[in-house]
């Protein structure tokens, strides 16, 4: 009698160690898939500002729209100069911490502001510089300017770039 009462002690306890050790094995599975989910978050933001830039850059706040025909990621300097005047009413509209848009030549960081438009360089879309990550698209930059009284459309390479911050 005794000795079936030891075997079923001895049963007991190695079926509470066989269920730990899975439960303890489970714990670091799960453990290590979920590590790769903060990168996976990060890559996921990274590619969604990738296709944001190209967006933003056709939106009709940014576009050139028909008055410098019809270009795709063509951006209109003048409206932006424009829009950057009443950012505060698009505070949180396009779910990035910034967009900046920077000509490529001639080379320089001088701030674009009312003052000193268009003889200036980067084009800060929002309240101040940001240390998110920056994903950079090609566009044209095009503006209106007049040379002996006659208009015409004066485009630069620039980028824009998308900050968003790393989750």
């Amino acid at each position: 009698m005794k000795k079936a009462q030891l075997k079923i002690q001895q049963m007991a306890f190695m079926l509470i160690a066989v269920t730990l050790f899975f439960a303890l094995v489970s714990i670091f599975v799960l453990a290590f898939r979920l590590s790769g989910a903060k990168g996976s978050a990060n890559l996921l933001a990274e590619e969604g500002a990738m296709m944001l830039a190209t967006k933003i850059a056709n939106s009709p706040e940014f576009s050139c729209g028909k008055s410098f025909g019809n270009q795709v990621d063509c951006i209109d300097s003048d409206k932006v100069m424009a829009l950057k005047k009443d950012i505060s009413k698009y505070s949180n509209f396009w779910g990035v911490s910034n967009i900046e848009i920077r000509k490529i030549y001639p080379e320089g960081n001088e701030i674009c502001t009312s003052e000193n438009y268009p003889d200036c360089n980067r084009i800060l879309i929002g309240e101040q510089e940001t240390t998110g990550t920056y994903v950079p698209n090609f566009v044209s930059l095009c503006r209106k300017e007049s040379s002996e009284g006659q208009p015409y459309n004066k485009c630069e390479l620039a980028l824009i770039m998308v900050a968003y911050e790393n989750k």
